[in-house]
């Protein structure tokens, strides 16, 4: 996952005068743009509404990823994403942002437990990590397992 966003509204070609509500999560992975279908959340529209809001969708190149609500709360991925994600906005020391995207550039991949101990800083490093990757700056893989020692690091750049 590299970024999610909310797009509340949408302008469509052929309804040029009004913006469409569409009300989209919309998740942008190395394979593109997608918006979130959630099964049993999604909304009941009029079906005049339901082609507008399909079209806004068309336009933006948006795919549908449909999910049901238990593939939401999967683990390991849902507790390690919220843990990740807990750490959005953090504020991150230009000179530890540094260091750990020069780690990983001239090491490369790494298990996350010497990423943080070859890190030098008077911060925690794992927590700037944590921040880099809600950045996309970073990768962690969050699917493999729960997060810890071994979980596999490497830049994006």
């Amino acid at each position: 996952m590299r970024s999610i966003a909310h797009v509340p509204t949408a302008h469509v070609s052929s309804a040029p005068l009004e913006p469409v509500a569409i009300d989209a999560t919309v998740l942008t992975r190395d394979d593109g743009r997608f918006y979130l279908d959630v099964v049993p959340a999604r909304q009941v529209r009029e079906l005049d509404d339901e082609g507008l809001v399909l079209i806004a969708l068309r336009e933006l190149e948006l795919t549908p990823l449909v999910v049901t609500a238990e593939d939401l709360v999967r683990e390991p991925l849902c507790a390690n994403c919220r843990l990740v994600w807990s750490h959005h906005g953090r504020f991150v020391p230009v000179g530890l942002r540094i260091n750990i995207l020069q780690i990983l550039r001239d090491d490369g991949p790494m298990e996350l437990v010497r990423l943080v101990e070859l890190v030098r800083s008077d911060h925690d490093p794992s927590l700037a990590v944590m921040a880099l990757a809600c950045a996309d700056l970073i990768e962690i893989d969050l699917m493999s397992g729960p997060l810890g020692p071994s979980t596999l690091v490497r830049s994006r750049t």
